[in-house]
């Protein structure tokens, strides 16, 4: 089975023919906040997932490697959203 990352009405082609199309990969945001690895967006918020934030971005796990500006390492120990 080929796999062809194509847009447009030659993908829509090439799926009807039974041709897999694969998804692009995900995009990382533009912008990485410097303070937090993996990458966290620069934005007005950011909260834990599955926490009681309201957003707008949410993130899983990360390694807090600089000021703690969305508040995600509240035991200080250089690790955000530990229980998500």
């Amino acid at each position: 089975m080929r796999t062809l990352a194509l847009l447009g009405t030659t993908a829509l082609a090439l799926a009807a023919a039974g041709t897999v199309i694969a998804q692009p990969a995900a995009a990382q945001p533009a912008e990485c906040h410097s303070s937090y690895e993996p990458c966290v967006p620069v934005t007005s918020d950011v909260d834990c997932a599955g926490g009681s934030g309201n957003g707008p971005e949410y993130t899983g796990r990360v390694r807090v490697i600089g000021p703690d500006e969305y508040d995600l390492d509240r035991d200080g120990n250089g690790i955000g959203c530990e229980d998500s």
